[in-house]
């Protein structure tokens, strides 16, 4: 049985968890920034990668058969269409974390508009 003590004190906490989540700051402009940074520096690297990949097999498969360019073109542009595929999934990761953090503060009722400050 909780006791009146004990349901003093839960009020006591639930107040110091609303002040707690008031209190909580929003992120600065900056620190937005460099996640925007992180996210296209993400993106480059993923599109290079794929096409080293594709660079890598390509050659392995010219100098292995005797057909230098053939297989060389031809695994750069899978390498890079496969580059492309990936950011395109990150950037669509991205957008829905975006939404879903949006969607966040307007059911919780924050606004974005005095953010940064």
């Amino acid at each position: 049985m909780i006791d009146q003590a004990d349901k003093d004190r839960l009020s006591r906490l639930e107040q110091r968890i609303e002040a707690a989540k008031k209190a909580e700051k929003p992120t600065s402009k900056m620190e937005d920034h460099h996640s925007q940074a992180h996210l296209a520096w993400r993106m480059v690297v993923e599109l290079v990668t794929g096409l080293l990949i594709g660079f890598g097999i390509g050659y392995g498969l010219d100098v292995l058969f005797g057909t230098l360019p053939l297989f060389l073109v031809l695994f750069i542009l899978l390498g890079f269409a496969a580059g492309v595929r990936v950011m395109l999934r990150t950037a669509t990761e991205v957008q829905k974390d975006k939404m879903a953090e949006t969607a966040v503060k307007k059911t919780t009722g924050t606004s974005g508009a005095d953010e940064g400050d």
